[in-house]
């Protein structure tokens, strides 16, 4: 857990290690980051916002060879793909998944709690919503299939949310990731990405809880 943190807070260093080791084989594997984070539903916890932003950073720095257009698709992809995956095993296998000795550990009931509170107050509107909040978008997918959702329905609102979720991280990494300030900064820049973003959760907790209050 340790370096998974040291990861996520330092990823602009690791980024550039992963960038010099592997040369263009790094877009593969920032794809598989993606996707996983989603598509595996057990790995909320992986780098999803922040490693956009480093990545598109590294692109707007001529000394790396990177296409920032081929990063947008590569990321787009491993979003509607991973979501799309967690989409079917939350249809395939359902909420029996969380009583499994094994994936139960890493699939929290008060997590899908959290997620399906969240789809009962904003319905369809919650699938974009989600893309933006942190493991409340690893378990968005798994709860819209186990509610129900057509895969048509669910696609539609997932794929634009996917294309704004990569603008909007992939547009703030390029144009002010190389700024001085952030650069000596970065790991404050991180915190900050992860703070806001989850924000409107936390929010949702203190309603939701101030609804069962009152009740």
């Amino acid at each position: 857990m340790a370096q998974l943190i040291d990861f996520v807070l330092h990823i602009d260093s690791h980024m550039v290690n992963i960038v010099n080791t592997f040369g263009g084989w790094s877009y593969g594997i920032l794809f598989l980051i993606v996707f996983v984070e989603t598509g595996a539903v057990i790995l909320p916890f992986l780098p999803g916002d922040s490693l956009l932003f480093a990545a598109a950073a590294l692109a707007a720095n001529a000394n790396y060879h990177l296409s920032i257009w081929l990063f947008m698709g590569v990321f787009l992809l491993a979003a509607v793909g991973g979501d799309s995956l967690n989409f079917l095993i939350g249809k395939r296998v359902g909420i029996a998944l969380t009583r499994h000795p094994f994936f139960g550990r890493f699939i929290k009931e008060k997590n899908l709690r959290s997620a399906r509170d969240f789809f009962e107050k904003h319905g369809m509107i919650a699938i974009f919503l989600a893309r933006f909040m942190p493991i409340i978008r690893t378990f968005a997918p798994f709860v819209a299939a186990t509610s129900d959702y057509e895969y048509s329905s669910f696609i539609r609102y997932n794929f634009a949310a996917a294309v704004c979720w990569v603008l909007l991280c992939c547009g703030g990494g390029f144009f002010f990731g190389n700024i001085t300030f952030v650069k000596a900064h970065f790991s404050l820049v991180v915190i900050g990405i992860i703070v806001v973003s989850l924000i409107p959760a936390f929010i949702g907790l203190l309603k939701s809880r101030g609804q069962a209050t009152e009740d």
